[in-house]
């Protein structure tokens, strides 16, 4: 795990020195200038932060169902503080690809907060976790808890891919990819970024993916310490 933490550190810190600190250029001119991409120029930069974060939490919750799922056969407590942490994880990372985007909508379209598609679904899935957490706190009993919270962990990662990939794409919007845009799904989906950018962006991918892990890890081993003080105590 100490490989996968500074792993995740030093992968980090690289695309952020490099998306920030490489210029861009109408003609690069070598390795170190970035070319500028009609439409998004500096406000291009957040590709490395924004699309990672939101990558990420589909991950984290698809994890939390996968645990969920073991839960519901095995009635392993491991299963569910697995689902918890990831669960957790994943409204962490959907806050801040949540604000990042609000910051790119800012510069690119006026506001903050337009309601576009894809907005609205990240919305929906900030809610739907967010009930999630209050479903747990409002239940005291280990095993009843870990069903429920299995149950409904279950049906609303079945719901992460409808609200990240599919729902955005079925309606108009102004966020690339929308119906009807005649750009297509934007330059990361469509790899249209320069080789050098594209290095970037999956070291940063990869660079939150191990963030990911070793935050998972290091909130597992808190739950399993919570759970056995709460149940030493009784």
């Amino acid at each position: 795990m100490t490989v996968i933490k500074f792993g995740s550190i030093v992968l980090i810190t690289v695309a952020l020195v490099a998306g920030i600190a490489l210029p861009l250029a109408q003609s690069p001119q070598s390795w170190l200038e970035f070319p500028s991409i009609p439409g998004l120029e500096e406000k291009a930069r957040n590709i490395f932060f924004h699309v990672p974060t939101a990558w990420v939490t589909v991950v984290a919750f698809l994890v939390s169902m996968f645990y969920g799922l073991k839960y519901l056969k095995s009635k392993n407590i491991e299963d569910d503080i697995v689902s918890v942490s990831s669960a957790g994880l994943g409204l962490l990372f959907c806050v801040l690809a949540t604000v990042t985007g609000a910051l790119w909508a800012k510069f690119n379209w006026g506001s903050y907060w337009n309601w576009d598609p894809r907005q609205t679904s990240i919305f929906i899935l900030l809610l739907i976790y967010g009930a999630y957490f209050a479903l747990r706190s409002a239940v005291e009993s280990d095993e009843k808890r870990g069903t429920l919270s299995a149950v409904y962990s279950t049906i609303a990662g079945l719901t992460v891919p409808f609200f990240v990939f599919v729902m955005p794409r079925m309606m108009s919007g102004l966020h690339p990819g929308a119906k009807g845009d005649v750009d297509g799904s934007g330059p990361v989906v469509e790899f249209k970024m320069s080789p050098n950018m594209l290095v970037v962006f999956f070291i940063a991918l990869i660079g939150f993916n191990l963030l990911y892990i070793w935050m998972l890890s290091i909130r597992v081993r808190a739950g399993r310490l919570e759970y056995k003080h709460q149940h030493t105590d009784r």
